[in-house]
């Protein structure tokens, strides 16, 4: 089978499922696993090459709509004739479910059955931790810091938290991602700050960006131990390493 991926998210869905050798060529995003650093890269994932999509003549694309904007790739796939399938998780069991998605239209049912069902299982085993815990620490979590974005209710990252035996401070907001202020955050008292910059790499992210911020303060930390500059890849992405995100999580916050 020839595959190509067009979002870092479903290249690392073909890794879980053991099959990442079957990628043929990946958007310039996608940097897991390091097997895939020779392929044909064919652009951002909102500006995919479709000539060079055809020229690789894959058996299958992996298209997304997890981005605004990606519906011009789908359109473009669907002119051309060229054979797809569309991921766009939003939970933990979207992402299960595209697992098994995947592996079907792979022909590899077992593998996919086998990678949910390992999925599944790291993920309560997490959970069960996380329902021991009697004080449930608060998180806020920054996607982007000017304008601040930050993920509400329907977001993976609200079910990480509970996972993990906490609480995303914006859980109350009926929306994926939300647009907000730095006063909003700071009336909202979190007990940790969750620096995950979309696209920035964690070494390029210092605590200064938020202790010099005005009214910091006010959170009454007693050092800048609470705030916590993470992995992007294993946060904004909709994929499997979301696992070891919350892996990760659950030990700092705990």
């Amino acid at each position: 089978m020839r595959v190509i991926s067009l979002c870092p998210s479903n290249t690392e869905i073909m890794e879980y499922l053991g099959l990442s050798h079957f990628l043929v060529g990946v958007d310039d995003y996608s940097d897991w696993p390091t097997s895939i650093a020779s392929l044909p890269k064919l652009g951002p994932d909102l500006s995919i090459n479709m000539d060079l999509v055809e020229e690789l003549k894959p058996d299958l694309v992996l298209a997304s709509l997890s981005v605004p904007g990606m519906e011009k790739n789908v359109e473009a796939l669907v002119e051309r004739g060229i054979p797809h399938i569309i991921l766009n998780p939003q939970s933990m069991s979207d992402i299960e479910e595209d697992l098994i998605k995947t592996a079907k239209a792979l022909n590899q049912w077992e593998r996919g059955t086998a990678a949910a069902n390992d999925f599944r299982d790291r993920l309560n085993a997490v959970r069960q931790h996380g329902l021991r815990i009697t004080k449930r620490p608060s998180l806020y979590w920054e996607w982007w810091p000017k304008p601040i974005f930050t993920p509400g209710k329907i977001n993976w990252l609200t079910e990480i938290s509970e996972a993990a035996g906490a609480i995303n401070i914006f859980h109350d907001v009926e929306l994926a991602s939300v647009q907000t202020d730095w006063e909003d955050v700071l009336s909202r008292k979190p007990d940790f700050i969750c620096l995950a910059w979309v696209g920035v790499r964690k070494e390029k992210v210092q605590k200064n960006n938020v202790t010099k911020r005005p009214g910091y303060e006010s959170l009454g930390y007693k050092d800048d131990s609470k705030i916590l500059i993470l992995e992007e890849e294993l946060y904004c992405r909709p994929s499997p390493r979301l696992l070891d995100g919350l892996e990760r999580l659950f030990r700092l916050i705990h």
